[in-house]
């Protein structure tokens, strides 16, 4: 015990964190939010990912090992505007941690920090899974992930003050190499400005919306209703056989390629697998890596050189 102690003092003297395990341990909802808390926190944080790239956030099971990593966790961090609405509120009940429930400063939504899109001026059931408070997958957009890199930075320093510069200075590092990247990307994706664009699931909004990409159509007839043989004749009608109605077809890697390879046989239209999030491809290692291999496979079957 007295070497111990003398440790923590000489550490505690030269400056040196005292102890080796994280100080804030992470729940991320979404391997997009996971990795962004990876930047920023670097050995300060633990993050668990409650699905994976291969998994449709909508639908996920409130297992034991969740329940309790939600239990453990000081700061929960998810897409919001109702991705989740299916399992996470079970999974916050279950946990019974009063710390990260809605409202409390250990909880925080991304949706909540970017302009959102495609937001209904009313639902109805028959519109299909539609969610009111706006299209939620706002990791698409670079744009968005700066916005909430600021907030989650902030949110970090604020649950664990003693290392708030570590979170400012971790915050400001991710940026400037976000923003330089984000010029980059901007300036190799210039040729797929006004590509017109076919979507399995309404899951590409805002990459459409920085990308300045035209969605003519998508595969579901609505949203969350798996592509119907009659859906997929009439689409066949608009697009033509000749491959004029379109220029790309794009699905996620969650989502089955039965009804893009069958259009894209039709029609010629290629099609592509793009990552949705972190892991979603094996470039899709990082979020860097996520917007350059979804530029890269988007430019290679447009026929852009991308710079």
């Amino acid at each position: 015990m007295k070497n111990r102690i003398m440790l923590i003092t000489l550490l505690t003297l030269f400056g040196l964190p005292a102890t080796t395990h994280a100080s804030l341990n992470v729940f991320a909802c979404e391997p997009e939010w996971s990795a962004l808390a990876e930047e920023i926190g670097g050995k300060l944080v633990e993050v668990t990912s409650a699905t994976h790239a291969l998994q449709d956030p909508h639908y996920v099971e409130a297992r034991p090992s969740l329940i309790s990593r939600v239990r453990k966790a000081d700061l929960v961090i998810c897409s919001g505007a109702q991705l989740e609405i299916g399992w996470l509120p079970m999974l916050l009940s279950k946990a019974n941690n009063r710390d990260v429930l809605p409202g409390q400063a250990g909880f925080l939504e991304a949706s909540s920090f970017v302009p959102r899109l495609d937001v209904p001026q009313s639902v109805d059931r028959a519109q299909g899974d539609m969610h009111p408070q706006g299209n939620p997958h706002v990791q698409m957009n670079p744009h968005n992930i700066a916005l909430v890199a600021r907030a989650l930075g902030a949110r970090m320093a604020l649950l664990d003050a003693a290392n708030s510069a570590v979170y400012a200075k971790g915050t400001d590092e991710f940026l400037l190499r976000w923003q330089s990247a984000i010029v980059d990307w901007e300036k190799r994706a210039k040729p797929l400005a006004g590509k017109r664009v076919v979507c399995h699931h309404k899951s590409w909004v805002y990459l459409e919306d920085w990308l300045q990409l035209q969605e003519v159509a998508t595969l579901e007839p609505v949203p969350g209703i798996p592509p119907t043989a009659s859906h997929l004749s009439s689409l066949l009608s608009e697009l033509g056989t000749d491959g004029s109605g379109a220029d790309v077809i794009i699905r996620s890697p969650f989502q089955s390629a039965k009804a893009s390879d069958w259009l894209q046989e039709q029609t010629g239209i290629p099609a592509v697998m793009l990552p949705l999030t972190v892991g979603g491809t094996d470039g899709a290692s990082d979020l860097f890596g996520l917007f350059d291999d979804v530029l890269n496979r988007l430019l290679a079957l447009t026929g852009g050189a991308g710079g």
